[in-house]
């Protein structure tokens, strides 16, 4: 277990991690999803540290530097799925194969930059709404529910890239334990944030749906970077219905 955490911090984010003696087997990093949630609290735990740390500072300064900060503990991993996927969505003008050949262009093209503007401004907004009052419990849980909805796609929806780097992943899901931890994870954020986290399940539930509807229609299932940006419609979507709640 310990192995499939230090996989998925690996992955997951740019924090100092000692390399593993062994490479990975592939029914090790389908373990490792199990832990992706957990490094989503690590990452909000260190993000609600911060704002405990800086608590008197003014609002606005402070959601750029957690914000910042955010970012930096990711690599930007999620963001470059986002823009990848705008891209190829806007690109592709719907056809599969023309999608798919876009998503793997490393350049950016404008619909990539005005996306991953959006999402910024929408998270730095609703950051700094949810800084004038109490944001702990916020910072904590958003980044947890953002990789629980990779799970829940990685459950619902096939993977189409069979070399791809989620392949393993998706291949060796441990799908009961997974299940399980959707539900637990449900829990947990309706006991810390009461009626506007169940209201934020439901409307992430609803999200998924769509998401998950649209990539079936259009790809016949989902790809790393439709992953990541998932991580990030779904970050962005619990922040603004924290802080609107």
């Amino acid at each position: 277990m310990i192995r499939a955490f230090t996989l998925a911090l690996q992955l997951l984010t740019r924090l100092p991690v000692p390399s593993l003696n062994t490479p990975p087997q592939p029914q090790e990093l389908g373990q490792a999803v199990l832990f992706f949630p957990v490094v989503g609290l690590l990452i909000g735990g260190m993000l609600a540290g911060l704002e405990g740390a800086l608590g008197r500072m003014d609002p606005g300064i402070l959601a750029a530097l957690l914000l910042t900060v955010w970012v930096l503990i990711t690599g930007g991993l999620h963001l470059d799925g986002l823009a990848d996927t705008a891209d190829a969505w806007i690109g592709g003008q719907g056809d599969r194969d023309r999608t798919l050949a876009i998503m793997k262009d490393p350049r950016s093209g404008p619909m990539a930059i005005t996306v991953i503007v959006l999402i910024l401004l929408n998270k730095f907004a609703a950051l700094q709404a949810l800084l004038t009052g109490a944001a702990g419990v916020a910072l904590l849980l958003v980044p947890m529910l953002g990789r629980a909805v990779i799970i829940l796609l990685l459950l619902t929806t096939p993977y189409i890239r069979p070399t791809g780097l989620g392949a393993p992943y998706a291949d060796y899901l441990p799908r009961r334990r997974c299940g399980l931890l959707i539900a637990l994870l449900a829990m947990v954020t309706v006991a810390l944030a009461g009626w506007p986290g169940a209201g934020v399940l439901i409307g992430l539930g609803l999200g998924v749906l769509g998401l998950r509807y649209m990539l079936i229609q259009r790809l016949g299932g989902a790809t790393g970077d439709t992953l990541g940006a998932a991580c990030e419609l779904a970050e962005t979507a619990a922040l603004l219905g924290l802080a609107l709640a």
